[in-house]
C-alpha cells in the first residue's frame, strides 16, 4: 500500500484516491447485512406485545388479557442471541474455508430458514426453533461483513465504511418499529406475521448484490490466489491488476501474512498466546469492547423499549419506539464522519461518559417522578433519546470498527468470530435476565426503571477499559496496526503515530522500511 500509515489531514475524504470510491461503494453495500441484525433483533419488542401474537402464543389471564410468562419472555427474546453466539463461532471456519463473500451467501440462506419457520409457527416451541436458526444466520453475518469491509476498504475510510454496518443495525431497528407500528392494528395473525416475513426482502436484496462483490483480497492471498487476490484489488481500486499499486499492497499483504506464520500457527489456541504482536491482549481486547457495549443497556430499549415506555405510563409506546429508532439511525450519521475526524478512542471516552450520566438521570427521574406526571415521561423520553444518541454515534459503531481493525490476518477469522460470539454471549445473558430483573411479577426482583443505574455503571467501566485497552487506529494500514502493537500498548499509541507522521520519513520510504522489516524478521 503506498503511503505511510499516517493520513496526512482529517476526516472522511482526507487525500481520497479518486479512483477508489468504486471499491468503496461496493464495501458499503456489505453493510446491508445490518438490516437483518438490526431489524430481527427490533421486531420482536412490538410482535411480543401484539394482541394477535400474545392470543397465538401466551395464555387468558384472571383479568381476561392474553399474557406470557416471564420465562417464556426471556425465551423468546434472548434464544435468538443463543443462536447468533454459535453462528458467530461457525463464522470463522466459514470465513476461512469458504471465503467471506460467500460465506455471508451461506448466512442469508441459514437466515431464511430461520424467518420461514417463525411465519409458520403455531406454537411457542417451532416459534423459539425459527429464532434460533434466524440467530445462526445473523451471527454468521455479524463476523463476516465486518471482517470483509475492513480487509477491503482503504485505511483513509476503512472506519467510516465499517460504521456503515453499525447504520445499516439501526435502520434495521427503526424499520422494524415503524412495520410493527403500521400492522399492529391488523385482525388476524397477519398482524405479526408481516413483520416477521419482510426479513424475506432484505435478505434477498443482500444476497442479489453480494454475489456481484469482489472476494476479500487478503483471504484469498492466504489461500495462496495471488492472480485472483490482484484481480479482485484492482476491482476495489479501479486500477489494472498490473498497476505498481496493486503490486505494492499485494506485497505488503504477503509480507505481512509471512511473518505471521513465522509466528505460530492460527488454531484458536492461538488468539491467546502470549507473543511480540500481543494477540493474548487484542484477543482480550476485541472479547471485552463486545462485552462492554452490551452492558451500555442499548438493546434494553431495542429488545424491552415498548414494554419500557407502556409500564412508565406512556400512552403510545409503539411512536415513542419508532421515535428512538429515528435517534438511533440520524445519530449514527455523526459517528460515521467522526471516526475519521476525531479518531477512535476519544469517541469511545466521550460517549461512554455520556451515557453514564444519562442513565443516571433516567435511573433519578423514573424513581422520583409519578408515572403520571407527563412532564416526568416527556424527560425520561429526552433523555433515553440523548442516550441513544450518545451511544448511536460513538460505541454502537466502532466497537465493530476495532473488532475489524485490531487481529493480523492469519487469526483475523477466529479472533473476530470470539470477539462477536462474547457480543451475542452477554445479548443473550442481558435479554433473558431482563425480564427477571425489571418485571413485577412473583419470583423477579421488579428493579423496573432502577435497571439504569446497572447500566450507568457499566458505562463509567467502560471508560477504564477503552483507556487502557484500546489503541487509536485512524489512519492505519491494517498491516500498521500490527506493527504498532508490537511497538507501543494502547494508552500510548499516540506516540506510535506521532513518531511515523513527524519522523521526516516520506511515505514511499516508511512504506519500504516496513516491509523491509518484515523480511528481516520473517528470516530470523
Amino acid at each position: 500500500m503506498p503511503g505511510g500509515p499516517m493520513a496526512a489531514g482529517a476526516g472522511i475524504g482526507a487525500n481520497a484516491p479518486k479512483n477508489k470510491w468504486a471499491g468503496i461503494a461496493m464495501t458499503a453495500f456489505s453493510a446491508f447485512g445490518g438490516i437483518l441484525f438490526g431489524y430481527d433483533t427490533g421486531v420482536i419488542s412490538g410482535v411480543k406485545e401484539m394482541d394477535q401474537w400474545l392470543q397465538m402464543f401466551g395464555s387468558l389471564g384472571a383479568d381476561g388479557t392474553h399474557t406470557i410468562t416471564s420465562s417464556n419472555e426471556s425465551l423468546i427474546v434472548s434464544i435468538l442471541s443463543a443462536g447468533t453466539f454459535v453462528g458467530a463461532l461457525l463464522a470463522a471456519p466459514v470465513a476461512d474455508h469458504i471465503g467471506r463473500k460467500w460465506g455471508i451467501m451461506l448466512a442469508t440462506l441459514v437466515f431464511c430458514v430461520g424467518v420461514a419457520i417463525q411465519t409458520a409457527s403455531k406454537g411457542i416451541p417451532l416459534f423459539v426453533v425459527g429464532r434460533i436458526f434466524a440467530g445462526l444466520g445473523v451471527g454468521l453475518v455479524s463476523v463476516l461483513i465486518p471482517m470483509y469491509q475492513s480487509e477491503c476498504s482503504p485505511k483513509w475510510i476503512r472506519g467510516a465504511v465499517v460504521s456503515l454496518y453499525q447504520w445499516a443495525i439501526a435502520i434495521g431497528l427503526l424499520l422494524a418499529a415503524v412495520v410493527n407500528n403500521a400492522s399492529r392494528e391488523r385482525s388476524g395473525n397477519d398482524a405479526w406475521q408481516i413483520p416477521i416475513a419482510m426479513q424475506f426482502v432484505w435478505a434477498f436484496v443482500l444476497s442479489s448484490g453480494v454475489v456481484l462483490l469482489p472476494e476479500s483480497p487478503r483471504w484469498l492471498v492466504k489461500r495462496g490466489r495471488d492472480a485472483d487476490a490482484a484481480t479482485a484489488l484492482s476491482r476495489l481500486t479501479g486500477l489494472s491488476p498490473e498497476s505498481p499499486d496493486v503490486e505494492v499492497e499485494l506485497d505488503e499483504i504477503k509480507a505481512n501474512l509471512e511473518a505471521e506464520k513465522a509466528l505460530g500457527s492460527s488454531s484458536y489456541i492461538d488468539c491467546f498466546r502470549f507473543s511480540d504482536n500481543k494477540i493474548f491482549f487484542r484477543t482480550l481486547t476485541g472479547i471485552f469492547i463486545q462485552a462492554w457495549q452490551q452492558l451500555t443497556g442499548i438493546n434494553f430499549i431495542f429488545y424491552y423499549g415498548t414494554t419500557f415506555f407502556l409500564r412508565s405510563g406512556i400512552s403510545n409506546p409503539f411512536l415513542v419506539t419508532v421515535v428512538t429508532g429515528i435517534v438511533n439511525v440520524f445519530m449514527t450519521l455523526p459517528g460515521i464522519w467522526g471516526v475519521e475526524r476525531f479518531g477512535r478512542r476519544r469517541l469511545l471516552l466521550v460517549g461512554a461518559v455520556g451515557m453514564a450520566i444519562c442513565e443516571y438521570i433516567i435511573a433519578i427521574v423514573g424513581v422520583t417522578v409519578s408515572t403520571s406526571n407527563l412532564a416526568g415521561q416527556r424527560v425520561l423520553i429526552a433523555f433515553v433519546c440523548i442516550y441513544i444518541a450518545f451511544f448511536a454515534s460513538t460505541w454502537g459503531p466502532i466497537a465493530w470498527v476495532i473488532t475489524g481493525e485490531i487481529f493480523p490476518l492469519q487469526v483475523r477469522a477466529k479472533a473476530m468470530s470470539l470477539s462477536i460470539a462474547s457480543n451475542w454471549l452477554w445479548n443473550f445473558g442481558i435479554g433473558y435476565a431482563t425480564p427477571y430483573l425489571v418485571n413485577t411479577q412473583p419470583g423477579s426482583a421488579g428493579l423496573e426503571v432502577k435497571v439504569f443505574f446497572i447500566w450507568g455503571s457499566a458505562c463509567l467501566c467502560c471508560v477504564i477499559f477503552t483507556w487502557f485497552c484500546v489503541p487509536e487506529t485512524k489512519g492505519l494500514s491494517l498491516e500498521h496496526i500490527d506493527q504498532m502493537y508490537q511497538e507501543v500498548y494502547p494508552w500510548r499509541s499516540h506516540m506510535y503515530h506521532r513518531r511515523n507522521s513527524d519522523s521526516g520519513v516520506t511515505s514511499s520510504e516508511r512504506g519500504s522500511l516496513y516491509e523491509d522489516a518484515r523480511d528481516d524478521k520473517v528470516k530470523a
